[in-house]
């Protein structure tokens, strides 16, 4: 379920220069879990007959789960329903999570200093909405105006849809809501919405662009940072 909080309701709309919102993926950018959906990938498929290497997980690395599938089975030739093999991988996944979430470096820090300044911020994933809210509960669904899950959009990521209803959820500009993403899957996303994006990558590579900005780790994510993204942008 979604909620907007008081946050949604504290935009900058000033002079139209300033950072209105921080919309932030969930998978590998705020919590370490896609090592979590690729074991949970490995393990199904050998216990299946088949062996997954390092060049699958640079396919399915940032989801959607739509195409994760697709890749998984078009490259194995697995005999199963793309239905019955997303539940299976859901719930693998589902059971590696009871063991707890860890979070990505600053992440704690990150959500605590937009709070502090009362900078809104929006959880943007393209897991469905039954993840999201298993991790919101180590997370903090507190930290969020509402969380947007891919199951709730027409079309999720690499599509602009997200990112455009998180914006539009908002009542804001593209170029002053700031995305941090950690997959090239999420970049395409927000680039295509219109946003600044800050991408720390977790598996896959991401080279600097035009207005994005390529970082180690979160702990480099600052407020000072997210404001001059957008100042450079409008």
């Amino acid at each position: 379920m979604t909620t907007i909080s008081t946050a949604a309701r504290t935009l900058d709309h000033g002079n139209g220069q300033g950072l209105q919102a921080v919309l932030l993926d969930m998978d590998g950018t705020l919590v370490d879990t896609e090592d979590f959906w690729w074991q949970a990938e490995v393990s199904l498929f050998a216990e299946l007959g088949y062996a997954l290497d390092e060049n699958d997980r640079a396919h399915v690395v940032g989801g959607p789960m739509s195409r994760v599938i697709d890749y998984l089975i078009s490259s194995t030739g697995v005999d199963l329903a793309p239905a019955d093999l997303t539940t299976l991988i859901n719930q693998r996944f589902v059971d590696l999570l009871g063991g707890g979430v860890p979070l990505m470096p600053g992440a704690e820090r990150l959500l605590n200093t937009l709070a502090a300044h009362g900078v809104p911020a929006a959880l943007v994933s393209a897991s469905h909405r039954h993840i999201i809210d298993i991790v919101l509960a180590t997370l903090g669904a507190h930290h969020f105006a509402f969380s947007l899950a891919g199951d709730e959009v027409p079309r999720t990521k690499p599509h602009p849809d997200p990112y455009l209803e998180a914006v539009r959820r908002f009542g804001a500009e593209p170029a002053r809501c700031v995305v941090v993403e950690d997959a090239p899957t999420g970049v395409r996303s927000a680039e295509a919405a219109g946003c600044p994006v800050i991408a720390v990558p977790s598996v896959a590579a991401i080279e600097p662009a035009p207005g994005r900005l390529v970082l180690p780790s979160l702990e480099q994510v600052d407020l000072e940072l997210l404001r001059s993204l957008v100042a450079s942008r409008v």
